[in-house]
């Protein structure tokens, strides 16, 4: 039972790392003169480099809110894991870190739908997705997967 908590706990953290990753580093979107990402839209041009701010458009800063709001409710969950493993009743269900869990999954999800549907009007086409948007897209059923162990999983007697 040890291993299988430790398990859920390090599936837990991987998809929280890959959330943080993902919001914070600048690699949504590559290319060979200009990188973009939830805060900024760099390009470099021969004569310098010119970066617009994240607060060009509504769209994203939805997927700003998005992605934070996932990183916080993944964190909650985590917390509340642990508060609930040491006084939730024997035989119990970890509802409430599951339902914490599965609801950053869906943040994530949402916010990378977003920015997939709307970065053409933030980026040309032809520049390719970065890293970051791949991590993120990674966390999504990483958050998912253990929103549903959580939900399934009872307190052994």
């Amino acid at each position: 039972m040890l291993l299988l908590l430790l398990g859920i706990v390090l599936l837990h953290i991987a998809g929280l790392v890959l959330l943080f990753v993902s919001t914070i580093v600048s690699v949504w979107i590559s290319g060979e003169t200009s990188t973009s990402d939830l805060w900024q839209n760099c390009s470099t041009i021969s004569v310098g480099s010119h970066c617009d701010p994240g607060s060009a458009g509504e769209w994203i800063q939805a997927v700003q809110a998005l992605m934070i709001l996932s990183i916080i409710f993944s964190c909650i969950s985590l917390l509340l894991f642990f508060c609930q493993l040491f006084t939730l009743q024997k035989g119990g269900r970890f509802f409430l870190t599951g339902t914490f869990q599965i609801l950053a999954s869906l943040f994530v999800m949402s916010g990378a739908i977003i920015y997939t549907v709307m970065s053409p009007q933030w980026v040309p086409d032809t520049e390719p997705f970065g890293y970051s948007y791949i991590l993120a897209w990674v966390a999504f059923p990483l958050a998912l997967i253990s929103g549903l162990i959580y939900v399934i999983l009872r307190k052994r007697e």
